[in-house]
């Protein structure tokens, strides 16, 4: 006779059960790396780490592999509130953020350890705050190690550019970094790239181990040229929209994660970038490490054009002038 009872009681539990799950909030992260990148480890390592501070909570839901579009697509959704979080090179960034050129300049950082002093002190910090006027708030600097050339034959000084087209990315300075350096810049997106070396409509292009590896890009150049021109690293951003909607609490575990998971993601580079290159080197691929001087040298008139430019010639003095000690280390 109770039978009638049952449905009743399913709709509650329904609705009780539907209010539970109303109660987490969802952030969507996308970005254009495969789910091998040891920077999307790193977002992982973040989504993880919301999960358990916020006790379920707030959630970062990931869409990898350009699910929702390319680099510039996804600052754009950004900045009308259509998604939440997205990972992209700070090269990319300075089409909307002019002061995030200053990480493109070639050999502007002495070495990894002097990027982690700049990226983790003050100027980083100005760096990521910048974007909120542009609607994209930085949480913090992902290592995307050093970019070096790789082609279908030997580079090893400016003058075995001289003629080739050199896929770059949508980014001024690297077009013009590669221009100083004798070779035709051609930005490409980076899901068209394989077949763009593929077809020949490059020569070659320029990104750190990792990313050559996992591209599978060694199946066509098999040369790559170590002479690490920059050390760019990727920006993780959150829209200011997304931003103000949060608790000052949802706000603290987002920022926290970030950079705990800059932490971890470091670690998780620095054998990935080892690990690449022992498997590249297994499939063929010729690598060398050419004289840094004479790449370094032909670019030195990219710093002239700022000479007139006071904010930025104060900004390129401290950051070669940094010796402030990484919060962020490589170790746990």
């Amino acid at each position: 006779m109770r039978l009638p009872f049952l449905p009743t009681l399913f709709f509650i539990c329904c609705l009780f059960g539907c209010s539970e799950v109303s109660e987490v909030k969802t952030l969507r992260l996308a970005h254009g790396l495969d789910i091998t990148h040891p920077v999307h480890q790193g977002m992982v390592r973040l989504s993880e780490l919301v999960e358990e501070k916020s006790n379920g909570k707030l959630e970062v839901r990931i869409y990898p592999s350009g699910q929702l579009g390319s680099e510039r697509e996804c600052l754009e959704l950004l900045q009308i509130g259509s998604l939440d979080i997205t990972k992209v090179s700070a090269a990319v960034m300075e089409n909307f953020v002019p002061t995030y050129e200053v990480l493109g300049l070639p050999y502007i950082f002495k070495s990894r350890e002097h990027s982690y002093e700049v990226l983790d002190g003050p100027i980083g910090d100005e760096l990521l705050e910048q974007g909120s006027k542009y609607r994209l708030r930085g949480l913090c600097f992902y290592d995307a190690g050093s970019r070096s050339f790789y082609t279908k034959k030997p580079i090893k000084n400016p003058e075995d550019l001289t003629g080739l087209k050199i896929r770059v990315q949508r980014s001024k300075t690297a077009v013009e970094m590669v221009n100083h350096m004798g070779a035709a810049p051609t930005p490409i997106p980076w899901g068209e790239l394989y077949t763009a070396l593929q077809q020949g409509v490059v020569d070659g292009a320029e990104n750190n181990p990792p990313s050559f590896y996992f591209s599978r890009h060694y199946e066509v150049c098999k040369y790559y040229s170590i002479n690490e021109h920059t050390t760019v690293p990727d920006v993780l951003l959150i829209g200011t929209n997304t931003w103000k909607r949060l608790s000052e609490q949802e706000r603290k575990w987002i920022s926290e994660a970030a950079k705990e998971s800059a932490r971890f993601q470091r670690v998780v580079w620095n054998k990935s970038e080892k690990e690449c290159l022992e498997k590249m080197i297994e499939e063929g691929v010729e690598v060398s490490y050419p004289d840094k001087a004479p790449f370094s040298t032909k670019i030195e008139a990219m710093f002239d054009k700022y000479s007139g430019r006071e904010d930025f010639v104060e900004l390129i003095e401290r950051i070669r002038n940094s010796d402030r000690k990484p919060s962020l280390s490589l170790k746990l």
